[in-house]
């Protein structure tokens, strides 16, 4: 009975140290992790699948690391275009760990030196490309077909590092602080070298315009002149006709007529003198009935 309490009291104790021994023994691997293990700090086992395994205690070390989408948001940076000019560039790098041992191996799984290396690596393959185009090229469509060819590049040299760059995007670029003034001035240069070009252009189309005006209605007065003085005409032609009519119905009125007009014009006011003879033709009317000197 003594053998059995000295046994019962040592049950606790034992059963502690069996789980001290398990926990000990195995390691969990969750969902969003990857590990390694290690023994003696040579890397014995990596990749783990998500769940409960195995490793012998004081012996192996567990190395656990974050197999989720990270994010790399770099400081902007200056480069050059083909042209030599200063851009800054501010862009971020999306990227996640795809082989444990190496990541392990490159970096000792310290996310600041990580982050470091491939910055390195993406500057550098950030320099090469804006190296090879134009400020026009980098800004414009084309900028699409840049990401994806840097996306490209970064992540064949990232693989040295045991990472997957997944995207590579420029959130802004901006010009330089002592280049910027210079471009607005050039800018405003040609947009005032333009709107120069477009009011002479309409100053000389305005003109074209008011030529083409006037000679329409120089045209058109022309026109109706000469059809008002063809109208005058035949008006006058017609009338001659009628008077023409009349008055050789009665030559002898038509002259008595005409000579009243012409006593009218002349006796009428005005205070005019004419010196005339009295037997002159023009005082015929003042005579005879017949335009004969009285007897």
């Amino acid at each position: 009975m003594d053998m059995i309490s000295k046994y019962k009291n040592f049950l606790p104790a034992v059963l502690v140290g069996l789980l001290l021994l398990i926990w000990s023994s195995t390691f969990i691997v969750n969902e969003w992790q990857t590990a390694i293990k290690l023994r003696l700090g040579e890397i014995t086992g990596s990749d783990y699948t998500p769940g409960l395994h195995f490793k012998v205690p004081l012996l192996n070390e567990i190395k656990l690391f974050d197999r989720r989408i990270q994010t790399l948001d770099s400081s902007p940076q200056r480069y050059l275009t083909v042209e030599q000019k200063a851009v800054i560039v501010d862009y971020y790098v999306k990227w996640r760990i795809s082989n444990p041992a190496q990541f392990f191996r490159s970096t000792s799984g310290s996310s600041s030196r990580t982050a470091k290396l491939l910055g390195e690596r993406i500057g550098g393959s950030l320099r090469e490309e804006f190296g090879r185009r134009t400020i026009q090229e980098v800004v414009s469509e084309e900028r699409t077909e840049l990401m994806a060819e840097l996306t490209k590049k970064a992540d064949l040299q990232a693989n040295t590092l045991g990472v997957e760059v997944i995207d590579v995007r420029v959130k802004k670029i901006d010009l330089p602080p002592e280049v910027s003034e210079s471009v607005y001035m050039r800018m405003r240069a040609e947009r005032e070298r333009v709107a120069s070009d477009l009011r002479a252009k309409g100053k000389e189309a305005g003109e074209r315009i008011r030529a083409d005006a006037d000679r329409q209605r120089t045209v058109i007065l022309a026109e109706a002149y000469k059809e008002s003085e063809e109208a005058r005409g035949e008006g006058d032609a017609k009338a001659t006709d009628i008077y023409a009519a009349a008055f050789s119905a009665n030559p002898d009125f038509y002259a008595f007529y005409r000579s009243l007009n012409a006593y009218r014009g002349a006796f009428g006011p005005g205070g005019d003198m004419m010196v005339l003879q009295p037997d002159s033709e023009f005082f015929r009317f003042f005579r005879n009935q017949d335009g004969t000197a009285p007897q």
